[in-house]
């Protein structure tokens, strides 16, 4: 199953979705293309997979993106490649913006999306300033952009809210496990477990005889 986790910048997905990865087994995340610069403390190929403007319209040229998008001037794509490769290892996530999520909506319908919303906008611009990730120029247009993404919450299929960050987090990891015991997702378990019950039951009738 694909999970697209979207939400405004400042939202705390990658936070959410890094503390997820290891609380949950079987679960991948996508790593994405970006032309934005390394923030302090983020490892290519672990957090982003940064490249050059040039790199990165050439993958756009050959079709290598299942979904790509200019966000806050820089851009983003998810690869084919890669989502082929993570999904093969279990539940997938991408994080990804409002744009890719609508593009994704339209490839991917078994997809599910989620939503990932600060309590407040005032909250949100307080994390934004906080992180001291961006220079004023670039908060400002992220929190207009963010005005314009809160907007486009039909799309998804879940809504979280991250107040607080734990249960953010218990909110996103209900969604998935719930996902995961669906009885259409869990048949071949389901049948190792039927078989033993007839099993059981044809011994108990023997030792009844």
């Amino acid at each position: 199953m694909i999970y697209v986790i979207s939400g405004p910048s400042g939202c705390g997905k990658s936070t959410l979705i890094k503390n997820l990865v290891s609380r949950l087994p079987g679960l991948q995340f996508s790593v994405s293309h970006t032309t934005r610069p390394v923030r302090p403390g983020e490892v290519d190929g672990q957090d982003y997979y940064f490249v050059t403007l040039e790199e990165f319209k050439k993958m756009k040229e050959r079709g290598a993106f299942l979904e790509w998008a200019v966000v806050h001037g820089e851009y983003y794509g998810t690869s084919y490649e890669e989502v082929k490769k993570k999904q093969l290892k279990g539940d997938l996530l991408l994080d990804i913006d409002v744009q890719g999520a609508y593009q994704l909506k339209e490839k991917l319908e078994s997809a599910r999306l989620v939503f990932v919303v600060p309590p407040s906008y005032s909250e949100l611009e307080r994390r934004l300033r906080e992180r001291k990730a961006d220079p004023q120029e670039a908060i400002e247009l992220r929190l207009k952009n963010a005005q314009k993404e809160i907007l486009e919450f039909s799309i998804f299929d879940y809504l979280v809210i991250n107040a607080e960050l734990n249960s953010a987090l218990g909110e996103l990891q209900a969604i998935i496990v719930s996902h995961r015991c669906l009885l259409k997702r869990r048949q071949k378990e389901f049948r190792k477990i039927l078989k033993s019950f007839h099993s059981g039951q044809a011994q108990r009738k023997k030792v009844g005889e």
